[in-house]
């Protein structure tokens, strides 16, 4: 794995976090801060995936609609 450079602010922040006890080392503070980003790319999809579902709504009740052809889209469940 390789080294973490932080800037001197950085490396005064996780200093403070680990006098504080809230964590005991670097290890541990970089860890929260990837889960951290972790979740925010997770509600980031989650949102995308609303915004389509919500797009896709307004289509179906204005009538654009296409008929979905399940053998199309998935031939091979259809071989028997």
């Amino acid at each position: 794995m390789p080294n973490v450079h932080l800037t001197e602010p950085m490396k005064d922040f996780v200093q403070k976090q680990i006098r504080s006890g809230a964590y005991a080392n670097l290890s541990e503070v970089v860890r929260a801060g990837i889960g951290l980003l972790m979740g925010k790319e997770g509600a980031r999809q989650f949102y995308n995936l609303k915004a389509d579902l919500e797009r896709a709504v307004v289509e179906a009740e204005s009538g654009q609609l296409l008929e979905f052809d399940a053998q199309k889209y998935e031939p091979d469940a259809f071989n028997s």
